[in-house]
């Protein structure tokens, strides 16, 4: 049976009580504001002569300053997407059919079941696969390998993913314009669905980093969209043209394999930056991404390099 989780927490007793934590996983407590969303790398408030360990230089230390040197935080880190970032693989051969089944899920259950709280319909990575940030009375579904796991408080119970309808049920979500879809089979395979999680992690990671980076150019937060289920934040200034989406998708009905990208909002720009396929844009293709020496670095520079072009002259951040 999974344990509960409370990511922020577990971090704090990591570091042994000795900083302030900021991770990527959400954590609870929910939210109760109408309107207000989650920012799980945000400073917030912070006591007086303590220090923010954080994934990005936003904070006083990152995690990354903090684990080198020390293999054991190092590969604690590395488990959450935090610091010593683990290489991606080749894409699994199941993954395909996967990817396609937890979509209907995120869309037309862990999304909406959400959205009854506060109206937010937005997803994230969680450590193993995906899922909702906490919500109402500190409730989360996320999936984990071929589970539907659902956690109210300190409990937890999961369910073997087998059609739409049975995910519905289990949840309590009525599934009521969707009759065509209930009793559909979901191919879920665990070692694609892990995948697709290392996807989503490793997509919030770098776009935390980008976003740390393009403080000044009014950068959105970077949300898992269940609609497209692709990881995105929106970055430049929409009055003067520049504002695009840059973002990891896991695959579509144009791509068998994830794929990073930036999609400009009203600019279209032209030249060798800029050879998307099936969408104005720029794409870098997932085999050139895990074939890349660093691979965290590749999708920076792919994602800068875009940046660059729609806003000359920008801030720079520190790079950490």
């Amino acid at each position: 049976m999974p344990e509960p989780r409370d990511p922020r927490r577990e971090a704090f007793d990591r570091l042994d009580g000795r900083y302030e934590v900021r991770v990527l996983e959400p954590s609870p407590p929910a939210i109760q504001t109408p309107g207000l969303i989650e920012d799980q790398v945000e400073r917030g408030d912070v006591p007086e002569g303590r220090q923010v360990v954080g994934p990005v230089a936003t904070a006083d230390v990152t995690w990354a300053e903090l684990a080198a040197g020390d293999e054991e935080l190092a590969e604690w880190c590395r488990a959450r997407w935090l610091a010593d970032w683990p290489r991606l693989g080749a894409v699994p051969e199941e993954f395909a059919a996967t990817r396609d089944a937890l979509h209907l899920i995120a869309e037309h259950v862990l999304s909406p079941t959400r959205a009854r709280d506060l109206g937010e319909i937005t997803l994230r990575w969680t450590r193993g696969g995906f899922g909702t940030p906490f919500f109402g009375s500190d409730s989360q579904l996320r999936i984990e390998a071929d589970q539907l796991v659902v956690q109210r408080g300190d409990e937890v119970t999961s369910a073997p993913i087998t059609t739409l309808g049975d995910v519905a049920e289990f949840v309590g979500f009525e599934l009521t314009r969707f009759e065509d879809l209930s009793y559909q089979p979901l191919a879920v395979d665990p070692v694609a669905s892990t995948y697709l999680g290392e996807v989503f992690g490793f997509a919030f990671s770098v776009l935390e980093q980008l976003r740390a980076d393009a403080g000044l150019l009014e950068p959105s937060f970077v949300n898992l969209w269940p609609e497209h289920f692709d990881v995105a934040v929106e970055i430049g200034s929409e009055k003067l043209g520049q504002r695009a989406a840059y973002g990891v998708s896991p695959g579509d009905s144009d791509h068998a394999e994830p794929y990073l990208y930036v999609a400009p909002w009203t600019a279209r720009p032209d030249g060798a930056l800029w050879r998307a396929r099936g969408f104005d844009g720029a794409q870098m293709s997932w085999s050139e991404l895990i074939g890349a020496e660093d691979q965290r670095v590749a999708a920076l520079e792919f994602f800068s390099r875009r940046l660059d072009e729609l806003v000359p002259g920008r801030p720079k951040g520190d790079g950490r």
